[in-house]
């Protein structure tokens, strides 16, 4: 039976929250005509704080704060790959985003693929950008789907069968009128009330577990002798030399592919400038901080004896807060890790309908679309994403969507030589480009696939992240293709440089 506190606490703060999404409109709103741009990008307006808050909201799904502490309950010390890959991925946010932001305001573009096909001419590549995007994206809303799920059982509000998906639904429907209404107001406004929210859980809950588990120094020694018959094995707490590579190309790829998907690209292009991207970069290493906590919570939920069930890792933190704090704060911070879900699935949905309107419909199909068009399709087209997600979650295993999340982020990296590269210099010629994207996406493809679903493959008995070993895969045929290209004398096709204002441009 449910607790009337939990549910209270859970139904305050996710109600509040809704509600507060509903009047995204008035998030600095503008006198501008209707449009795809103003709708998913909020007229590029968004400020340093802002542009904080929408691009840690976005970048910390809920998953991941729950997937984290599981790995770190599940597996231990290989769990923690997360701190370094979010600690290089700051710098890296630093130097990429404000040139790209840069590169796509010169040349107008709403979304990655249409800086791609300015930059190299090509609406092939521009295609295979836009439609990596869309597939790597899809399984990440539905992971945002399986973190409310997560919570919601480990709250107790979630009860089997057709209840409990109603519940799911309603929670979702929300956001889809709030996004199909505002755009990227609405998750940016939920963004502003995230941060508190999960900022104030991670501090509250890591200080309460301390103090009721005799320190941190306990905690992490009571997790390291727990027999592996009453949960995960302790000794994993110290990673095996073997994993070293894994543990360092898991990080290194991770922190490359994040930048290119298209919900961080979409909040990046919302930015008034690259001043403020730049400042809300330096800020975002307190988001991997309060990430950092999330994983010492995974660590006392072993020291804790809290048991997740089998392949259920990812509710090990939600059932330490249940064992911990009281029924009504217990809710307060289940309703703020479901918020947590709600900030980057409501800007993928944004992102998948912009590139799907701006790169496919109107690229291939009706390049006539006024703009009042294209944003009644971009509006429609959200809505199929979010029904899209719910049938991944209802309609397949949880492992499935996971095994789909992975596939995801082997191609999502494909595309970084096509969109990183380019922003420094002429290197690859663009039948280079798509070339090694092909290649990179059936190799890691292969590489995941023939392993059981494994991100990790063996190269000469050492194992490696098989994202970063596709991309090498990738730049190399994209390297040969373009010596074979630059010899012929082929034309390279690009637009002009991103430092470069176009011709017509002062």
């Amino acid at each position: 039976m449910t607790d009337p506190g939990v549910l209270t606490g859970f139904v305050a703060v996710l109600g509040g929250t809704s509600l507060i999404a509903l009047a995204a409109r008035r998030l600095r709103p503008t006198a501008a005509l209707p449009s795809l741009e103003g709708w998913a990008l909020a007229g590029r307006q968004f400020g340093t704080v802002i542009m904080w808050f929408l691009l840690g909201g976005s970048i910390f799904t809920a998953y991941t704060f729950a997937a984290v502490p599981g790995l770190a309950y599940g597996a231990g010390a290989l769990g923690f790959f997360a701190l370094p890959y979010t600690t290089l991925l700051c710098p890296l946010l630093f130097v990429l985003l404000p040139r790209l932001w840069r590169a796509a305001r010169e040349r107008s573009c709403v979304t990655v693929a249409d800086y791609v096909r300015s930059r190299y001419a090509c609406p092939r590549l521009a295609l295979a950008v836009a439609l990596t995007g869309i597939l790597a994206t899809m399984p990440y809303i539905a992971l945002q789907l399986l973190g409310i799920r997560a919570v919601l059982n480990a709250a107790g509000v979630y009860p089997r069968g057709l209840a409990g998906d109603l519940i799911l639904v309603v929670v979702f429907a929300v956001l889809a009128t709030a996004t199909y209404r505002h755009g990227l107001r609405a998750p940016t406004l939920i963004s502003m009330v995230k941060g508190p929210l999960i900022f104030g859980a991670a501090l509250g809950v890591t200080a309460v577990a301390v103090t009721r588990l005799g320190g941190a120094g306990a905690i992490f020694d009571a997790a390291a002798h727990r027999p592996a018959s009453t949960g995960p094995a302790g000794g994993a707490l110290v990673l095996d030399r073997s994993l070293y590579p894994a543990y360092v190309t898991l990080a290194l790829g991770s922190a490359l592919a994040l930048p290119m998907y298209p919900h961080v690209l979409t909040a990046t292009f919302a930015a008034s400038g690259e001043d403020a991207l730049r400042r809300s970069a330096i800020g975002l290493p307190a988001w991997t901080a309060v990430l950092g906590l999330f994983g010492f919570l995974g660590i006392a939920a072993i020291a804790a004896g809290v048991f997740a069930p089998a392949g259920a890792a990812e509710t090990a933190v939600p059932l330490l807060v249940a064992q911990l704090l009281p029924s009504l704060l217990s809710g307060a911070v289940f309703g703020a890790l479901a918020v947590g879900a709600l900030v980057p699935a409501a800007v993928m949905s944004v992102a998948v309908a912009t590139l799907f309107v701006r790169n496919i419909y109107t690229e291939f199909f009706f390049p006539t679309a006024t703009p009042k068009h294209e944003l009644r399709v971009a509006r429609a087209v959200t809505l199929v994403a979010k029904v899209g997600a719910l049938a991944f979650v209802f309609g397949l295993r949880d492992q499935d969507a996971i095994n789909l999340q992975l596939l995801g982020g082997i191609w999502i990296l494909q595309t970084f030589p096509a969109v990183a590269i380019g922003l420094w210099g002429r290197w690859l010629h663009r039948g280079g480009l798509l070339a090694g994207w092909a290649v990179g996406m059936v190799a890691g493809t292969l590489f995941v696939v023939s392993d059981g679903f494994s991100s990790v493959v063996q190269i000469g008995g050492v194992q490696l992240y098989a994202a970063l070993v596709a991309l090498m895969l990738n730049l190399a045929v994209a390297g040969g293709v373009t010596a074979v290209a630059r010899r012929r004398g082929m034309v390279d096709g690009f637009g002009p440089s991103p430092s470069q204002p176009p011709a017509g441009v002062p």
